[in-house]
């Protein structure tokens, strides 16, 4: 089933670039595409940008840095409106530090945030207000000290 546009933002698990990115964090799993040739991570799922093969999809720690942060204040879209303020984060994944996500930062405190901090993820439910009776599990990640386990709205 696509999402159709009533449903935007939450993303398109039935896409077949990214839908074994939200297949796999459904299983509580964060899953990154690996050059089947070069075995380099590869992100955004496409051919691998050295050797050209195409990727697999393979588990990943789910162990992170922080590369960078913001703080969002006022909402871009209409359905953000009961997130803001929210962190929104790049992260750097331990097994390539090249291979970033963009991701949120749940229920945190911007204060605390350092660059490079250590950063673990967690599967929360992602839903909007204007998409009544649909939610996406999606990876976020918390600081390594956060034992966080609440949903981020």
């Amino acid at each position: 089933m696509a999402i159709e546009r009533g449903e935007f933002p939450l993303p398109d698990v039935d896409d077949p670039l990214v839908g074994p990115f939200f297949a796999a964090a459904a299983r509580g799993e964060l899953a990154i595409t690996r050059c089947a040739e070069c075995d380099r991570l590869v992100w955004y799922p496409a051919s691998c940008p050295v050797c050209g093969a195409e990727p697999i999809w393979v588990a990943v720690s789910g162990r992170a840095t922080l590369f960078s942060w913001v703080t969002v204040r006022r909402p871009f879209l209409p359905a953000f409106a009961d997130f803001v303020p929210f962190v929104t984060a790049l992260v750097a994944l331990e097994e390539d530090a090249s291979v970033r996500l963009c991701t949120m930062v749940p229920e945190v405190d911007p204060s605390v945030l350092r660059a490079d901090q250590a950063m673990r993820v967690v599967f929360r439910p992602l839903r909007f207000a204007t998409v009544p009776d649909r939610e996406v599990i999606v990876p976020m990640f918390v600081p390594v000290e956060s034992s966080s386990n609440r949903p981020p709205h």
